[in-house]
């Protein structure tokens, strides 16, 4: 991912420019403020996902700003002084309307098109569905009748659905201009 978020230095206003440096474990090339020094880490950002089981099903949901018709699992960013745990309860009840009753991290993965590092449970949950604004749909699937993504979120679905005997379908990763419903 190219380093877009800034142009300029926050600290003193100069444009930055890409300036090779040493660091621990040695040279990189970063965003660098020749006049202050200031660098841009460009750090991924931590994104929480849900694999969430609700009613012997998996809950898919459909974003709002998505031009495709994909479905997809119920994600949002942490927030600061929340746990990953916290943020992804949090995020399910206010996407959702469910509470998790119970909670199992499936894994960490890299989506380096978007500079996200993706962490992932499992949860199970209760309650009557009311989406938030963000959300136009979902569906409630079979687990055997689940297909899921070849990055990002779909790794996690699938190393899930692997874990109870199901071999999910797998599609490639939906371009920004794809219509498909998995």
């Amino acid at each position: 991912m190219t380093d877009t978020a800034f142009t300029y230095c926050p600290a003193c206003a100069t444009a930055l420019r890409r300036i090779a440096q040493v660091e621990d474990g040695g040279p990189k090339e970063r965003l660098r403020c020749p006049a202050c020094g200031w660098t841009h880490w460009n750090n991924p950002t931590p994104v929480l996902a849900a694999v969430i089981q609700y009613r012997d099903r998996i809950l898919l949901a459909r974003n709002a700003a998505w031009k495709h018709k994909m479905y997809a699992l119920v994600t949002g960013f942490m927030e600061a002084g929340e746990t990953p745990e916290d943020g992804i309860r949090r995020e399910i009840k206010e996407e959702t309307n469910l509470d998790t009753v119970e909670l199992n991290l499936i894994g960490v993965w890299d989506f380096q098109r978007m500079n996200q590092v993706i962490i992932a449970y499992h949860a199970l949950a209760r309650g009557e569905v009311m989406l938030s604004p963000e959300l136009v749909d979902y569906k409630l699937l079979p687990y055997d009748e689940v297909k899921c993504w070849s990055a990002g979120t779909g790794q996690a679905l699938a190393k899930w659905l692997r874990g109870r005997g199901y071999e999910p379908e797998m599609l490639d990763a939906p371009r920004p201009d794809a219509d498909r419903t998995p």
